[in-house]
């Protein structure tokens, strides 16, 4: 009964949202400043036939899933690691602290003058992740329970065995609320990169082309699209990673 009634609530909090948005559409009565949310779900009906659409979603989509999927491990590890020898931890703070505070723009743009365009965004979405899981990670691991820890060393548990069974099902919570947050990171910093960048064949580039020509509704028509993408890819990852640790505790 509580989740149907969240569930209507989120439906009529769009319904009101997208009400606003139509009274200020007719409001302007400016197509080129706000075009209105018929006028963008009419766009959405026909968009898919602008050439390489599909090939610009299926671009940026493994770009930047593929640049989260590598700094999830590489977090991951150097967590582990950061955790086993303090030394470590601290030789990465002063570039963790970096890449948190330092404007996406300012390292696209510096990124450009070292890789190509058709990369950046895996690079970006990258950088943007690793910190988040890195430090949600290496948080969590200090946080462990040591008498589990202590029972896995008297027992004298394989590592693996130990890994899968102690360690992991320790940092749910870190590593859970890591990949919550670092996923619409990912895709806000990813996109951002392309729209500067400008690869062939992505959907930064077709923001790019719909802002130069004023096309305000295939503008808020690909704005929608990644929306739609980064939500759906949100949900299978995180429905995954919970079924994971769900057959995990299962053993």
């Amino acid at each position: 009964m509580q989740q149907n009634k969240s569930r209507l609530g989120k439906i009529l909090a769009v319904a009101f949202a997208l009400g606003l948005w139509q009274i200020a559409a007719v409001t302007v009565d400016l197509p080129i400043l706000l075009v209105s949310p018929v006028e963008v779900l009419k766009r959405l009906t026909t968009i898919w036939q602008t050439e390489n659409f599909a090939g610009s979603i299926w671009f940026s989509f493994y770009h930047i899933a593929g640049g989260f999927l590598l700094a999830l491990l590489l977090g991951v590890l150097l967590a582990a690691l950061s955790a086993r020898f303090p030394w470590i931890e601290t030789m990465l703070w002063p570039f963790m602290i970096t890449v948190k505070t330092v404007p996406v723009a300012s390292f696209v743009v510096i990124c450009l003058i070292w890789l190509s365009a058709q990369n950046l965004s895996v690079f970006i979405s990258f950088l943007i992740v690793l910190p988040v899981v890195y430090g949600n990670v290496l948080e969590g691991i200090k946080s462990e329970d040591k008498a589990m820890l202590e029972v896995g060393k008297v027992f004298r548990m394989p590592f693996l065995r130990s890994v899968l069974y102690i360690h992991l099902p320790q940092l749910k919570p870190f590593v859970i609320s890591a990949c919550s947050t670092a996923l619409g990171m990912a895709w806000k910093a990813g996109v951002a990169a392309e729209i500067i960048g400008t690869p062939d064949g992505s959907i930064g580039k077709q923001l790019y082309y719909a802002k130069i020509y004023l096309d305000t509704d295939d503008l808020l028509c690909w704005t929608l699209i990644i929306v739609i993408i980064s939500v759906a890819f949100e949900k299978l990852f995180m429905r995954g990673l919970r079924g994971f640790y769900r057959r995990l505790e299962r053993g």
